[in-house]
């Protein structure tokens, strides 16, 4: 009887011990590591994970993909400013009804006049209060015809046509709701918003400090006291010091498959996350230079490109093969793989190069005369092994390469100018669905179509899959565009990026989505220390 009840007694306190250990904990810095420093705080400004990663604690979406889930979908998508939400006319008005007593972090209250304000800026709205210096993705919202605001607390924005997607795309860390009492301008050097957290201090190509934010609108949130990110340039450096112990978590978008093995080989406790990042390496060739206009010299390129070598050699094994959109396993549109197969660059690479230097011999280029070119790209490390890898595939046709590296807070502009011959560049798409993707990309004449590639037939059937509601006739659709941009060179795709993600077991609740600009508001994760 007294074993019986002895077990008994130990179960219970082994139960009591289990159930304490999973509760969250509050309190403790969360230290985190950036790869250089935020070009801006401005994320609406922006296109890199650079400025999203630290600045969206500091905000929230009207919703948002529920951060405890790492698969992205319609049904993952929960309120943050937003209570409840409600399509109506026919899937052409999409109502929100807001949270009531939220408050900025400078104590003004939140409105329905703050989501109109942001969103009228984003999509430059006729009479708008105030215009972004760069707008990376003004034609995600090209659909909206006008935002409504009834009453303090209700926001209707109102459509051209049906576009289920736009729920996903505000759902993305790309579309925080701004104060429209604080001129746009002032959100690059500060941060002003609802978020569970504030900035405390900017300490330039140091570190960004936020602190917890003790009137955050959802009770018992955020965890931690605050966050920490130290700007670390060097990679390896940065993997040190999560080895180390002195960071908690890795920089999210590292694409560093072999060091990350080797820091969980050092440290078997680690926990290694492989996922997807939802971003796209790719060659960009600049539609405005004759020289790119002749769609043979796009053809050659694209066919000296190896991609299984691009997986092996240029990311060691950290990328899958694919197209325009994001294949399977993480993603729901890309092209089925036996297709994938037959777009130039994706097949045997000998006969691919044996093509490449015929058809650059029919554009007049040969040992004679070869083909000199400049290849720009982003001065970090995992743009620079790309990079790398491309000018020595364009070696072996006889394409003489040049590297160009260029500054972060430059290379947007840069491209956003047009001013490249050829660039090595990423593109992340923030949810994954078609409409983030074609409208900001390939559209005739948004900023960040930065190939300058144009074709009208392309955005007549761009416009006609985000309005097609049947699921399977809008994939038919998504896969023809797919395959047609490929073909056209509207960008040199050469595949999608995977994530190995670093964090000690003491971090909790921070679940790397499938994309990396969509987790990082941070209030559920806590420190178990």
């Amino acid at each position: 009887m007294a074993l019986v009840f002895a077990t008994a007694l130990i179960l219970v306190l082994v139960g009591s011990m289990a159930r304490a250990a999973s509760e969250p904990k509050y309190g403790g810095v969360l230290n985190a590591t950036l790869s250089e420093p935020p070009p801006s705080f401005s994320i609406h400004e922006e296109a890199t994970v650079a400025a999203v990663w630290p600045m969206m604690p500091c905000y929230n979406n009207l919703v948002l993909f529920d951060p405890l889930k790492k698969q992205e979908s319609l049904n993952t998508i929960i309120g943050e400013l937003a209570e409840k939400w409600a399509w109506q006319d026919g899937g052409k008005a999409l109502v929100f009804h807001l949270r009531k007593g939220v408050k900025w972090h400078d104590g003004q209250p939140f409105t329905s006049k703050d989501v109109k304000h942001t969103f009228d800026v984003v999509r430059e709205a006729p009479g708008a209060p105030a215009k972004l210096r760069v707008n990376p993705r003004k034609l995600w919202y090209e659909n909206v015809s006008s935002i409504d605001t009834p009453d303090p607390d209700t926001v209707i924005f109102r459509l051209k046509r049906p576009q289920p997607s736009l729920l996903l795309m505000l759902a993305s860390g790309y579309s925080p709701v701004y104060p429209a009492h604080v001129p746009p301008a002032e959100l690059r050097t500060k941060c002003v918003g609802t978020g569970p957290f504030k900035l405390k201090e900017y300490r330039a190509g140091e570190y960004v400090d936020l602190i917890k934010n003790p009137d955050y609108m959802i009770k018992g949130r955020p965890y931690l006291d605050g966050i920490r990110y130290v700007i670390i340039r060097e990679r390896g450096t940065r993997y040190s010091a999560i080895q180390a112990g002195r960071m908690d978590i890795a920089y999210p978008l590292e694409v560093a498959k072999t060091i990350a093995e080797s820091v969980k080989q050092a440290v078997p406790s680690m926990v290694l996350v492989e996922t997807s990042t939802n971003v796209n390496d790719h060659i960009l060739v600049n539609f405005k230079r004759p020289l790119f206009q002749d769609s043979r010299v796009r053809r050659a390129i694209n066919l000296a490109i190896d991609r299984k070598g691009y997986i092996q050699a240029g990311r060691q094994g950290a990328a899958i093969s694919g197209g325009i959109t994001l294949p399977k396993p993480y993603g729901v549109w890309g092209l089925p793989e036996k297709e994938q197969a037959k777009m130039p660059g994706f097949g045997d690479p000998v006969k691919n190069k044996a093509e490449a230097k015929k058809v650059l011999a029919e554009a007049g280029y040969g040992p004679g005369k070869p083909l000199k070119v400049t290849v720009s790209t982003r001065a970090i490390s995992y743009y620079v092994d790309i990079a790398s890898y491309i000018i020595d595939q364009l070696r072996q046709v006889g394409i003489e390469a040049t590297l160009e590296q260029v500054e972060t807070g430059v290379w947007h502009p840069k491209l956003t100018r047009r001013e490249y011959d050829m660039a090595v560049n990423l593109t992340g798409i923030g949810p994954d669905d078609p409409d983030a993707n074609l409208f900001e990309n390939f559209k005739c004449g948004s900023p960040r179509n930065y190939s300058e590639y144009c074709n009208p037939e392309v955005d007549r059937l761009i416009e006609e899959q985000s309005q097609t509601l049947d699921p399977a006739k809008r994939l038919q659709l998504v896969h023809d565009l797919d395959t047609r941009l490929q073909l056209e060179g509207a960008r040199l795709l050469l595949g999608w990026s995977k994530e190995y993600y670093l964090m000690w077991p003491s971090v909790k609740n921070l679940v790397p989505h499938q994309s990396v600009y969509n987790y990082g508001r941070m209030q559920e994760v806590w420190l178990d220390k």
